[in-house]
């Protein structure tokens, strides 16, 4: 019999609903989310292990991107499922090899792993893979990825969506693939197709159509 069917199914928020809270010590703070949260977006991110290659190399690449993130009112929590101590440790090894300053908290409880489903025991039975949480300032899941433990994510990326996530929040337009470098629509943003007839009128009146369901304008945020 196969011995994963003993583990429990990874409990996964989904988009839209609340993230889980948690109360827990970090390398930085006592983390209170999302109460000491609110009014801000949140990327929580989980990496396998402390003191890893792959999840050295992303720490020091969100670390990187703190300002960008930072202009976005966007606070990142790092965590795992190694101990405090541990966290510690490696972050003061990440300075001294690397020269990188961690300045933003590593989250140590194992209740967080658990609520956002991050072990899943067909990837590894002990360590968390590389969930990517976006969490919007009213504690919703806006968005969230998940990435095997090999491969490190793609930093530029989480930003490129955290940026059309909060145009989206804003303005009440989609984005289309690629954006702000869509070959066809570049920087333009998408506008919600009409409802009615004289609605998909007035819409090739306003904004630029390439057929009555696909009209978009300049993005606002631009």
């Amino acid at each position: 019999m196969n011995e994963l069917l003993d583990y429990e199914m990874p409990n996964i928020p989904l988009i839209g609903e609340e993230a889980p809270a948690f109360k827990c010590p970090s390398t930085m703070w006592e983390i209170n989310f999302p109460e000491d949260y609110k009014g801000k977006w949140t990327v929580l991110f989980s990496h396998p292990a402390d003191f890893t290659p792959v999840c050295t190399t992303e720490f020091i690449g969100f670390q990187s991107k703190k300002a960008e993130f930072d202009k976005r009112n966007v606070e990142l929590i790092g965590y795992s499922v190694d101990g405090l101590q541990s966290h510690i440790a490696w972050v003061r090894n990440i300075k001294e090899k690397f020269w990188v300053e961690i300045e933003f908290p590593i989250a140590a409880h194992p209740s967080i792993a658990h609520n956002y489903g991050m072990l899943q025991p067909s990837a590894d039975d002990s360590h968390t893979v590389r969930a990517v949480f976006i969490i919007d300032p009213n504690g919703k899941i806006a968005a969230l990825m998940y990435y095997p433990l090999s491969n490190g994510r793609n930093i530029d990326e989480i930003i490129r969506l955290i940026d059309s996530l909060q145009m989206t929040a804003e303005n009440g337009r989609a984005t289309p693939a690629n954006w702000p470098n869509n070959k066809i629509f570049w920087s333009d943003v998408i506008v919600p197709p009409a409802s009615t007839v004289e609605q998909a009128k007035e819409y090739e009146e306003k904004y630029s159509c390439k057929d009555w369901y696909i009209c978009t304008q300049e993005n606002p945020n631009k």
